[in-house]
């Protein structure tokens, strides 16, 4: 089968597509002809060699974690889907492998009918994410919170799981994104100089949580909610232990309960079962930036290195 890879660190041009063995299905697990599958900001991270002390990989590196498709494999002790069923998931954390023409999940969901594959193969890691650092902080109604970055692929996601949990949220992106969050039913603001005080002109009675998904503005989001325990980021920023504010990078390292099947993360699993639910009834979308090829997914990369991509960024296969 295809898959995408790189066999050394460095530029998105050292993405590539190989021919290499299909992977099958063990217990728990289930998988699937590919039909559309995800990019993460993390991704082109791992790629540069920027997290190679956080997140060593062994080369050549599959890349991707999230994906949807038809299953035509389910391991043994599965049950609830079968051949032939339309599913988006996720790959486990430490094989990843979903940039390719099968992939194996270890947490998945029924494709909603509302969502095109583009959508459904980029919506997983979104959704974990979001799902971790909204559990953490412990968000719910009548509760405020500031999603730093929030026109990104995990930024949209969030902005709307925090809206269904009765929150009141209010987003940071460039100024030519801010319609697009109060289509999502964020409170739009720029990010920058100033941060502070904007926010506070947003929020009369304060804000209760910060979900940062942009980095480089710690100490100006620990300012805004005055503590920085109720600060959690999931960017790349290695000053954040220093700041006393915690960085989530996702299962296994943040993996809390009990499994639901072989290897799933629980997180993800109560996290796609809720997204279905919203998805069904018309209150989560999955806005996609833009759908590659998979032979192209080194222009993809390039893309995500932009930081402009509003949205998620998929690959179709």
């Amino acid at each position: 089968m295809r898959a995408a890879q790189f066999s050394q660190y460095g530029p998105p041009g050292v993405m590539h597509v190989a021919e290499v063995e299909e992977p099958h299905a063990g217990p728990g697990e289930i998988r699937i002809t590919v039909r559309a599958s995800g990019l993460s900001t993390g991704e082109t991270l791992i790629r540069s060699g920027a997290l190679r002390d956080v997140v060593p990989v062994t080369l050549p590196h599959r890349t991707g974690m999230e994906a949807a498709g038809v299953v035509d494999e389910v391991g043994d002790g599965v049950t609830g889907v079968g051949v032939g069923d339309e599913v988006f998931g996720m790959t486990d954390p430490s094989a990843r492998g979903a940039n390719a023409d099968y992939a194996v999940l270890v947490a998945w969901a029924p494709r909603p009918a509302a969502w095109s594959w583009e959508e459904a193969g980029g919506a997983a890691g979104g959704v974990e994410t979001a799902t971790r650092v909204l559990d953490r902080l412990a968000v719910g109604a009548g509760h405020t919170v500031l999603v730093q970055g929030a026109a990104g692929g995990v930024g949209t996601i969030a902005v709307q799981l925090a809206v269904a949990r009765g929150a009141a949220v209010i987003g940071t992106a460039s100024e030519h994104n801010h319609d697009f969050l109060r289509s999502l039913g964020a409170v739009p603001t720029t990010y920058g100089p100033g941060l502070a005080g904007r926010v506070r002109g947003l929020a009369a009675n304060g804000v209760d949580a910060v979900f940062d998904c942009a980095g480089g503005a710690l100490p100006d989001l620990i300012e805004i909610v005055g503590d920085a325990a109720r600060v959690v980021t999931i960017a790349a920023d290695l000053t954040a232990a220093a700041h006393g504010v915690h960085l989530s990078h996702g299962a296994p390292a943040d993996r809390t309960g009990t499994a639901l099947g072989a290897g799933a993360d629980p997180l993800a699993v109560h996290g796609l079962a809720t997204a279905v639910t919203l998805a069904d009834a018309g209150r989560l979308r999955v806005p996609v930036a833009a759908a590659f090829p998979l032979d192209e997914i080194a222009a993809a990369h390039e893309l995500s290195e932009t930081r402009h991509a509003r949205g998620k960024i998929v690959l179709v296969h």
